[in-house]
């Protein structure tokens, strides 16, 4: 059914078609206004849209200052997201717009006169509209707004492929998008150009390659067209490529095609983005598509010694825990040791506290991918992606975000902190009860695939398993990082069993991530992980340094004296360690500081392996299951250890 809609008497400008509701996520959202002349300026006008429902119902959530847009030749303009077709005059981010039922209006005057939660207003008002997908009216925006209708973009059950779109008589009906063009069908008809490229590789292109940029119009032209375009970003310049900028053809021609050759440094300046990008067309064509993304694939990057966590490696990255920082635990036991972990890993005169934003910075490097420095790895994904591909608006497919391995809703700190980076030299200090540092808090926050994150959601551990054919490199590093938590602040805690999801303050399986811990050793790239997160937070991950207190602390040992395998050069049977016991092949020598050898016998008797190692030492051990002796000699002296292999 066609509804009037409120509007000012003569007003110059009018909401001529509104897209609220697009497939999957709402990335094709666009809004089209238009003038009653052409050519008309929207300087002093500014669009403004309200919350329909809610406790902040009739107050505005978003404003668009309309300074600087002219309507075309049609009295046309349109302001959406970059995939719409054809390209929006003016872009807005992706998922603007609310669904409904909630209302969108322009007015005169300026963005700052509209901040967030401004009342709705007939004030200085010139055009509204209060719609819905198939939502109760929203009666006090309505009123508020002056308006007796509201109108359905599901009217006819496609509310992801229709829009709301007036009629010339002031009403509103609901058909298929008509973005940029008078929705009679009338009016100018404009000559799309249409980008597309072809490179090796489908959407990137390696230094030293080359990209066939093709420029297309819909129909043959009929005189000549010169423009030219971009592909200069904030990393990509002028000495990075050669090739022409300029497009020229001739009449009668339909496309034009420019080839842009990549230059091969040297400098590994990692992976950068190419967006092609239109100059100003000429008066009677459009843009059908805009700011097209190839990936310049940098093929200088680092590759590091060690490995990544699927294919660990051991011993190579030492760690850098100062002299004496863990000697405040010897001896103790129980609360007093969990205290005593506290005591350093909090301590308020020495620990930094950096905000939601820098951890972004700090994964970059502490996620590493050790075999291409221009990539993250994803720890539940078990694979790398580009340092580039950083999720920044609400589409996280292809994206890696940042995952909280204990969750903001479960610690309480939800959005604790400011999402702007401002460096490692900028830090607040903080204590045990300053639950909000949690936010981000980077040994335990990890690289991630977006929908994975997604998934994971705020779930406990074992209800939360990884993604289908996961080889669980990942699962001693969240455990690690949870035993941290749970000591680091007050208030948090790791548990057995699975509390509810809303839960507060407690996460779980504790059993289960106590055999993660064993099952999943330390490796090389936790450590520097842990190494390089100290250089920030000037705090490191006890768990990490040492797995075996995670069993002194909420395991088996719970009340036995810790003593830490302190390096040294008489052997100490109290101190050599081989971690975790039992092992399904992987295990750790702790209390080793020099050259040393190490024989396994079966309970035959029988010798079944050795090695030579010096200090600490993570070693594979390919035998089958079963109890073997494990003696470890360093010059005259052997201490024997008994080791299950499961």
């Amino acid at each position: 059914m066609a509804l009037t809609v409120f509007s000012v008497s003569k007003a110059q400008v009018v909401i001529n078609e509104l897209d609220s509701d697009t497939p999957s996520t709402n990335d094709k959202q666009f809004i089209e206004l238009k003038s009653t002349s052409a050519n008309f300026s929207l300087n002093g006008y500014v669009l403004v849209f309200f919350n329909g429902t809610g406790s902040l119902a009739t107050k505005s959530y978003y404003v668009v200052d309309l300074d600087g847009l002219t309507t075309d030749v049609n009295g046309i303009v349109v302001l959406g997201n970059q995939l719409v077709s054809p390209v929006p005059n003016r872009l807005l981010t992706d998922s603007t717009f609310q669904n409904g039922p909630d209302g969108v209006a322009i007015y005169s005057g300026n963005a700052t006169d509209f901040p967030n939660s401004t009342p709705a207003t007939t004030t200085n008002l010139i055009s509204a509209l209060v719609y819905d997908t198939s939502d109760a009216d929203a009666t006090a925006l309505m009123t508020a707004l002056g308006i007796t209708s509201q109108i359905d973009e599901n009217a006819n059950g496609a509310q992801t492929t229709q829009s709301i779109q007036r009629k010339n008589d002031g009403t509103y009906e609901t058909k298929a998008t008509t973005p940029g063009a008078n929705n009679d069908g009338s009016g100018f008809g404009f000559n799309g150009i249409t980008i597309s490229t072809t490179t090796a590789v489908a959407g990137q292109v390696t230094e030293g390659g080359s990209i066939n940029i093709t420029f297309t119009t819909q129909t043959p032209i009929t005189a000549p067209l010169n423009f030219t375009f971009s592909i200069n970003t904030g990393t990509i310049n002028n000495a990075d490529y050669t090739g022409s900028t300029s497009v020229s053809m001739a009449i009668g021609a339909s496309s034009f095609t420019a080839t842009i050759d990549l230059v091969d440094d040297i400098l590994d300046e990692g992976d950068e983005t190419i967006v092609i990008k239109f100059g100003t067309l000429p008066t009677g064509y459009n843009r059908i598509n805009d700011l097209i993304e190839i990936r310049v694939i940098d093929n200088d990057f680092v590759v590091s010694a060690w490995g990544t966590p699927l294919n660990p490696t051991y011993g190579i990255v030492t760690p850098t825990t100062p002299a004496g920082y863990y000697s405040s635990l010897e001896g103790k036991s129980g609360a007093v040791l969990k205290q005593a972990i506290q005591d350093i890993i909090a301590n308020p005169s020495v620990v930094h506290a950096h905000n939601y934003g820098d951890v972004e910075t700090i994964l970059k490097k502490s996620d590493q991918n050790p075999l291409n420095s221009n990539q993250v790895w994803l720890m539940y994904a078990e694979q790398p992606r580009s340092k580039l591909d950083i999720q920044e608006t609400g589409i996280n497919t292809g994206k890696w975000n940042r995952e909280h391995i204990y969750p903001q809703s479960r610690g309480g700190y939800s959005n604790g902190t400011a999402s702007i980076p401002d460096g490692i030299n900028v830090w607040l200090p903080t204590d045990a009860n300053d639950i909000m540092a949690g936010h981000a808090d980077a040994h335990h926050i990890r690289a991630e695939d977006g929908p994975e994150n997604s998934i994971r959601g705020n779930r406990d551990y074992g209800e939360y398993v990884g993604p289908a054919g996961t080889q669980g490199s990942w699962r001693g590093d969240v455990a690690r990082s949870v035993f941290y938590m749970a000591c680091r602040y007050n208030g948090l805690s790791v548990v057995s069993g699975n509390p509810a999801n809303t839960t507060v303050g407690q996460l779980g399986e504790l059993a289960l991530l106590l055999q993660w811990n064993q099952t999943d050793p330390r490796d090389d790239f936790e450590m520097n992980r842990n190494n390089y997160i100290y250089t920030w937070q000037v705090n490191r991950n006890p768990f990490i340094d040492y797995p075996t207190l995670a069993d002194y602390v909420f395991g088996a040992n719970v009340g036995q004296a810790w003593f830490t395998p302190l390096s040294t050069n008489d052997l100490d049977a109290t101190k050599v360690v081989l971690y975790p016991n039992p092992t399904k092949g992987n295990i750790t020598i702790f209390g080793i500081a020099s050259d040393a050898k190490i024989e396994m016998f079966s309970t035959l008797g029988q010798k079944v392996f050795e090695q030579n190692f010096n200090g600490e030492t993570t070693l594979h051990i390919d035998l089958t299951s079963g109890i073997y002796l494990a003696k470890i000699k360093v010059d005259s002296k052997v201490v024997t250890k008994k080791l299950i292999i499961e």
